[in-house]
């Protein structure tokens, strides 16, 4: 299998994996200057690139732990997902969650690209669903229960 890219700006660095067994691929900054996040603040990063995915799969874009765990930069999606049809150009939609501006350079890894099939099923109403053994149970059911003074047990 391939993954097609496109450069939309000469200056775009291709998608590449840091390790031959890293999952995803490291997406870098496509940008004519520094570009600084202030705190809190959400920006948009260019790749310089578009990309053609196979039908049946999908690309999920994710943080990159660095960034995230050492200076509270992540995804303002927490996990973006490229259409398997969608040709435009893939922008990473970040989000500094510190009390520090953080700046990204030209050609900085900014985040990860992992390719995935997709199941695509036909939605279908039904007034039943299949019974099993957790049920409607949600949120904690299977892990987490609460005493009658409001304590956890785990």
């Amino acid at each position: 299998m391939t993954l097609k890219i496109k450069r939309l700006h000469p200056d775009a660095i291709l998608p590449r994996r840091a390790t031959a067994e890293s999952a995803g691929f490291d997406l870098c900054a496509c940008l004519d200057e520094d570009l600084t996040i202030e705190p809190f603040q959400l920006v948009r990063v260019p790749t310089g690139l578009a990309i053609a995915l196979e039908p049946g799969t999908a690309g999920f874009v994710y943080a990159r732990s660095g960034l995230a765990s050492k200076f509270g930069v992540t995804l303002s999606n927490c996990v973006g997902v490229i259409d398997s049809d969608y040709r435009g150009e893939v922008q990473i939609a970040m989000t500094n969650h510190s009390q520090t501006p953080f700046t990204i350079h030209p050609g900085d890894r900014i985040a990860q690209l992992v390719i995935a099939p997709v199941l695509l099923p036909e939605p279908e109403e039904t007034d039943t669903l299949p019974d099993t053994q957790r049920g409607s149970g949600g949120f904690g059911s299977t892990g987490l229960t609460f005493d009658s003074e409001g304590g956890t047990q785990i």
